[in-house]
């Protein structure tokens, strides 16, 4: 990063009591350009602000904007709270900042609503803003102070370039846990399914209210699909697209009509008598076996698992044993899966494992119906670390 000019400097310097668990495993002495930590990766919620038109701008009135900017930011309460609480890195762009949050999707979407309200007042000072949730590593830059890389800074800005004066514009990703709050589905309003670098392809929502963030259509972006209306359509939408979710609707309906044959051509009924009656749409996700060479990369599979578990509580005709729940059974050798499914009442298990070797990541899962202990389904995923997220997408 290239040396930051002196209004920057109290931002910065929240990152050094930030990123939480990262920065407390850094290396008293010796640092490397990554983070030792035993965590590689975390989850991290990231705000994105760009001052429109800044280029066009002098240098004195460029060097102006940023310091109103910085004030404006350091004055929101969510930003106060965050960062008074060690939970936040401040990253300056130049024409903007970086916000990088660790606790809760909300926490960018509140500092975003309270700056939007701050503009109010200053008509001059036009911004625009990108919000998206995912995996972010822990890094140094060149003046050994900490920082992060990773897809969800590099999603949030692509994002955030796609807005106009006025937009607060988010992935569907995180609509989708917005939505689970009333308080915000009257503000999320989907813009379809665009392409960006590389073609990575992602769902938009534009946040918007009656006095604050702007509710026209960016007019540099092109739906690949048309935009989603409605509730349950935007939740339908939100880590899938279209695609996708009509071939998993297929794929559920051939496995049907497989269990079905296979219960009628082989009498498993007897066998299905004396299983436990759990009912049908019920499973437990066991603990992800960590297969790496390292010990602390047992956070990475514990990650995968939380993700799968989310997802599929989402389900709301699906019952989804807690992972309090299924934790005891983590270090179980030679697990009975017909037993452990009977201590939980439910009847599917998925279990499976990962490995992780540099940057490349290797996830095996398994759906096991443990009333007749078969596969159901079995899969193998070889990914690079930045599509962590589309594999416990496409697992759950």
């Amino acid at each position: 990063m290239l040396r930051q000019a002196p209004v920057f400097e109290s931002l910065t310097s929240t990152a050094a009591s930030g990123f939480g668990k990262l920065i407390r495993y850094l290396e008293a002495g010796g640092m490397a350009t990554k983070l030792k930590s035993t965590l590689h990766l975390q989850t991290a919620h990231v705000l994105f602000v760009d001052i429109v038109a800044y280029s066009k701008l002098l240098v004195n009135e460029q060097r102006d904007v940023v310091h109103e900017l910085n004030q404006i930011v350091r004055e929101t309460p969510q930003f106060r709270k965050s960062d008074g609480d060690g939970e936040l890195i401040s990253i300056p762009t130049g024409d903007g900042m970086a916000l990088v949050f660790f606790r809760t999707p909300e926490e960018p979407v509140h500092c975003a609503m309270e700056i939007a309200e701050s503009l109010k007042t200053r008509p001059h000072l036009a911004l625009r803003m990108g919000i998206h949730s995912g995996p972010v590593d822990g890094v140094t830059d060149v003046n050994d102070r900490p920082n992060v890389a990773g897809v969800a800074i590099n999603l949030a800005q692509r994002l955030m370039n796609l807005g106009d004066a006025g937009h607060i514009l988010m992935t569907r990703r995180v609509a989708a846990d917005l939505l689970e709050d009333p308080e915000w589905r009257a503000h999320l309003h989907d813009l379809g399914e665009v392409e960006l670098k590389h073609g990575v392809k992602i769902g938009i929502v534009n946040l918007y209210t009656a006095d604050i963030g702007n509710p026209k259509p960016p007019e540099g972006i092109k739906p690949m699909s048309p935009p989603k209306t409605g509730l349950a359509a935007a939740l339908g939408t939100v880590t899938h697209s279209s695609r996708a979710r009509y071939a998993a609707i297929v794929a559920f309906a051939l496995i049907v009509l497989l269990a079905v044959w296979a219960f009628y051509s082989f009498g498993v009924r007897a066998r299905f008598a004396s299983a436990p009656d759990n009912g049908d749409k019920s499973i437990a996700v066991l603990p992800f076996e960590n297969l790496s060479a390292e010990p602390a990369n047992a956070f990475f599979a514990d990650g995968v698992q939380d993700e799968i578990l989310g997802d599929l509580a989402k389900i709301a005709d699906l019952k989804v044993i807690s992972r309090t729940s299924v934790m005891p059974y983590r270090q179980s050798s030679n697990r009975n899966l017909r037993e452990i499914a009977t201590e939980l009442g439910v009847a599917h298990i998925l279990e499976g494992s990962v490995q992780r070797t540099g940057n490349r990541v290797r996830v095996r899962a398994q759906l096991i119906d443990a009333r007749t202990d078969t596969h159901v389904w079995a899969e193998q995923y070889d990914r690079d670390l930045a599509d962590v997220f589309a594999i416990q997408s496409e697992i759950a």
